[in-house]
């Protein structure tokens, strides 16, 4: 208790200097930013409003301030304060604390989540902090000033806080002269904050892609060299920073920037295998593609369509093998979809309610090719319908199967009744020959007996 209650009052009394921005920010005001007040979030503002009127500091931080600099609608907002998450969960009633490595609290507002952390400080020979042998953090919740936070930021263009109150941006690494030259600067020794975080390099790469950021030379120049830190990231991290990337509406972009930094190989294992087939390639590439679009044009994209189409040629090529041990059909494919997945989940583990859905679209695909009967009427009522035929037209269009079948779906999807009996295809399978019953014995009788 006394331990708690001297970390609040020196809490308090570094608050109050705080207030006053150092002699080393730079302070860009309204008239010189222009930051377009339309496209900041209601909730964010009052999640600031509320911490103020609590007594302490609050900023938009990060991404969102970034974003707002370039004129692009924020996806997401972040809060930075000088109050210890227990303090921010007392002022908001509806909110949550989260997190072991980053103690976090989640501030709900309807629909919108507004996450709040803690300025960070320096984790100078303390107990709260802990490393792994690889130099990656492994747990830290060090509270410090805005200042130390500021310099625990991972690049430049997202050491900015905006003060909703005076409409203000604080610049404490030269990140907005980064943003206006179009340059991705790391803060501090590149080498020593990749080892503390093996992600920030994927991160670099994302939103090099993303924001049409070139990378500061000596934040690249380790990359390469460091890639293999990534092995030591846990898989639940790794898929969401890798979400990211592939729903970042510039995956293309990001494919090739892994490519350049040699970071593909492992993230999706035997992903880099199916980029060095032609075939593999031209629908992985077709697939991306699909994808920026419909996140470009404003519409959703389903994680588990994209990580579908992203291992559908080791799940092919597993199918097609365990056909010539003997397998049959569908049995064959069922393995061979459960053996990929295991593989995957060795590196990067997909989330079971993706990969459900992954195996619902991969097991459609053998069920487009019977064209015959009533198995076409059945599949057009799977309630995963739309997602396997969208599977279908990219494995027609990279070549993969006759154009002829994706067409033949189309046209009998929109077809009337009478069109789509015209269309059905004979059906080549064997008919089975139907037994004659048997005719039954007469029952014996008393009479007959006598």
């Amino acid at each position: 208790m006394i331990k708690q209650l001297l970390n609040k009052v020196f809490r308090r009394r570094g608050a109050a200097n705080a207030q006053t921005p150092s002699a080393t920010v730079k302070v860009i005001t309204a008239s010189k930013h222009k930051i377009n007040q339309k496209l900041i979030s209601q909730a964010a503002l009052k999640t600031c409003d509320g911490l103020h009127k609590a007594g302490f500091q609050a900023y938009i931080v990060g991404g969102a301030v970034r974003d707002l600099l370039l004129n692009h609608p924020p996806k997401d907002f972040d809060v930075a304060t000088d109050a210890t998450p227990e303090q921010v969960h007392k002022t908001f009633r509806r909110s949550r604390m989260i997190g072991r490595r980053f103690r976090l609290v989640h501030v709900l507002w309807g629909q919108e989540t507004i996450e709040v952390s803690t300025f960070r400080g320096h984790h100078q020979n303390d107990g709260d902090a802990a490393t792994n042998d690889s130099g990656r953090i492994i747990r830290d919740n060090i509270f410090g000033t805005i200042e130390e936070d500021a310099v625990r930021r991972d690049f430049t263009a997202n050491a900015l806080y905006y003060d909703p109150k005076r409409q203000e941006v604080l610049d404490f690494h030269d990140g907005v002269a980064d943003i206006r030259a179009k340059t991705l600067r790391i803060i501090g020794d590149p080498v020593k904050r990749y080892q503390e975080d093996p992600v920030r390099m994927l991160r670099a790469v994302r939103l090099s892609a993303k924001l049409g950021l070139k990378l500061e030379r000596a934040t690249e120049a380790p990359i390469r060299k460091l890639a293999d830190l990534l092995e030591d990231v846990p898989p639940s991290r790794l898929f969401d920073e890798m979400l990211k990337l592939f729903l970042s509406g510039h995956a293309i972009e990001s494919i090739g920037a892994l490519r350049a930094q040699h970071l593909h190989h492992g993230l999706l294992p035997l992903l880099d295998v199916v980029l060095e087939q032609p075939l593999g390639e031209k629908f992985v590439m077709l697939a991306l593609k699909n994808t920026d679009d419909r996140i470009l044009a404003g519409k959703s994209s389903n994680p588990s369509f994209l990580f579908a189409t992203l291992l559908w040629h080791e799940v092919l090529q597993a199918w097609q093998e365990n056909q010539k041990r003997g397998e049959p059909l569908i049995p064959a494919l069922h393995a061979a979809m459960n053996e990929i997945i295991d593989k995957q989940g060795e590196k990067m583990a997909i989330h079971n309610r993706y990969t459900a859905t992954m195996k619902e679209i991969w097991a459609m695909q053998p069920r487009f090719e019977q064209r015959s009967g009533k198995r076409p009427y059945a599949l057009l009522t799977n309630p995963r319908y739309r997602a396997g035929y969208d599977f279908l037209l990219l494995r027609c269009a990279s070549g993969e199967l006759p154009q002829e079948l994706g067409d033949w779906w189309t046209r009998f999807a929109d077809a009337g009744t009478e069109e789509r009996t015209a269309m059905l295809l004979p059906d080549s399978a064997p008919k089975k020959r139907r037994r004659k019953p048997r005719k039954k014995k007469p029952a014996a009788t008393h009479e007959a007996d006598a």
